[in-house]
């Protein structure tokens, strides 16, 4: 039996990099998906790639920081599937890398909403919607960066992501009464569009992948996993958590 067979999930940033890769896996894992991004072309593609495996995927494109974008994204998982049992949100931004004087308060907001406010958005309509079905799972997608490693030029983004996890423990004590559970995903670096924005280099990719034990960046099928088993019952006595799945770029001093 497929791991999520019948849940009805919401994934975020899922037109490219790590919800792309995770609404594939949670899809044949027997998820029904309601998916959402800004590039449509890219959603209308993955929505095909879903149902010509015999998934099923409702895409709907969107601008995360909107409050009646959530609101829609679990309108239509319900109207479509009935309900909303799993949520990972996934959508995020790195935003302009300067030394925080140089940061104008507009870059700062718009990667505080991007990463932040936009996960606050989402589980504002998520969670009664759990809620009505007895439970559930919400994800966020943090970061090491803010959590066990500061980078130069990454301050915006650094508070933004510590501040999902702070909020995914507030969740989880919450609504742990309700039957959901509330995890952060904090990734390494790995092999997406948006890593590749920043490292645009193969000097700048070498040396990203050396700051990591594993001496390699994560592939975005390795980082979906890791949400799939926060998704999962697999997981179903972990709330609260901040699970890193950073190959050891916390720790590594060498």
């Amino acid at each position: 039996m497929n791991t999520l067979q019948g849940k009805v999930t919401i994934i975020t940033g899922a037109s490219s990099g790590i919800g792309y890769a995770a609404a594939r896996l949670f899809a044949r894992e027997g998820a029904r998906l309601v998916v959402t991004g800004r590039q449509q072309a890219a959603l209308d593609q993955l929505r095909a790639d879903i149902r010509q495996a015999d998934g099923h995927a409702v895409a709907l494109a969107g601008d995360i920081r909107d409050e009646a974008h959530a609101s829609k994204l679990v309108e239509t998982a319900i109207e479509h599937f009935g309900g909303l049992d799993i949520a990972f949100n996934n959508a995020g931004i790195t935003g302009k890398v300067n030394p925080l004087p140089a940061l104008s308060l507009a870059d700062w907001n718009e990667v505080v909403e991007s990463n932040l406010t936009s996960g606050f958005l989402g589980a504002k309509y998520q969670l009664p919607a759990m809620a009505k079905r007895g439970g559930g799972s919400i994800i966020f997608t943090s970061s090491f960066v803010g959590s066990t490693v500061g980078f130069p030029g990454m301050s915006a983004y650094a508070a933004a992501k510590a501040g999902l996890v702070g909020m995914v423990q507030a969740i989880a004590a919450e609504f742990g009464p309700q039957g959901i559970r509330a995890n952060a995903l904090l990734p390494g670096g790995t092999d997406t569009p948006m890593g590749r924005a920043v490292s645009n280099t193969p000097e700048a990719l070498a040396f990203v992948a050396n700051l990591h034990a594993l001496k390699r960046l994560a592939q975005p099928e390795e980082i979906a996993r890791a949400a799939l088993f926060l998704a999962s019952d697999a997981a179903s006595f972990v709330t609260g958590t901040a699970l890193r799945v950073d190959g050891g770029v916390s720790i590594n001093r060498s």
